[in-house]
C-alpha cells in the first residue's frame, strides 16, 4: 500500500489543523504523511494547542502556523487529500492544488473563540473529534476506490461523527 498524504486547512492554521496534522502523523504509523495550512495564517500556533499537545506527549518542534500557498506551489508535497476544518476556510476560494486531490469538509468550531476559562475544554474536546475522524479516516483505503467515493468517504465521516 502506497503512503498518501492529507493537507488540513484552516483559515488561521493555529489550532484545529495543527492538532490533524499532528494526530495523523502520530496514529497513521507512517502510511499517511499529515500537512496543515491557513488561507490568512496567524503566523503562530496557538498556546493552548501547543499545551494541550505537550501534555499529550507530542514532541513540539516542527509545528508552526503557514500558508496554504506552500502547498499549491509547483515544488510542493503531492496532496492526495484536502480536509478543511472550520467553517470559514470552507467558504474561501481554495488554489488550485497539483494533482487535483480530493477536497472534503470537517466544520468545526473553534475552539480559540471559547472564553478564556473553557479553552482548555474546548481545545480537548477538538481534539477528541479530529481523533474520531482521523481514526475513522485512516480505516478507508483510497487506492481501492476511485476519487469521488474516497471524497463521499471522507465526507460522510463528518457527517456522521458530530
Amino acid at each position: 500500500m502506497r503512503v498518501w498524504s492529507v493537507l488540513f486547512l484552516c483559515t488561521a492554521n493555529s489550532a484545529r489543523s495543527i492538532l490533524a496534522e499532528a494526530i495523523i502523523n502520530r496514529v497513521s504509523d507512517g502510511r499517511v504523511i499529515g500537512y496543515s495550512a491557513g488561507s490568512h495564517p496567524r503566523g503562530v500556533v496557538h498556546p493552548t494547542a501547543l499545551r494541550l499537545l505537550s501534555a499529550l506527549e507530542y514532541p513540539l518542534e516542527g509545528f508552526r502556523s503557514k500558508g496554504w500557498d506552500e502547498f499549491a506551489a509547483l515544488n510542493a508535497p503531492p496532496i492526495d487529500l484536502v480536509v478543511t476544518v472550520c467553517d470559514s476556510a470552507a467558504e474561501e476560494i481554495c488554489p488550485v492544488w497539483p494533482g487535483r486531490p480530493v477536497c472534503a469538509h470537517w466544520g468545526m468550531p473553534d475552539p480559540a473563540a471559547a472564553d478564556q476559562d473553557l479553552q482548555d475544554e474546548a481545545f480537548s474536546e477538538t481534539y477528541r473529534q479530529l481523533q474520531d475522524r482521523i481514526a475513522a479516516l485512516l480505516d478507508l483505503h483510497p487506492d481501492r476506490m476511485g476519487p469521488e467515493v474516497f471524497a463521499q468517504s471522507v465526507q460522510s465521516l463528518h457527517d456522521r461523527l458530530v
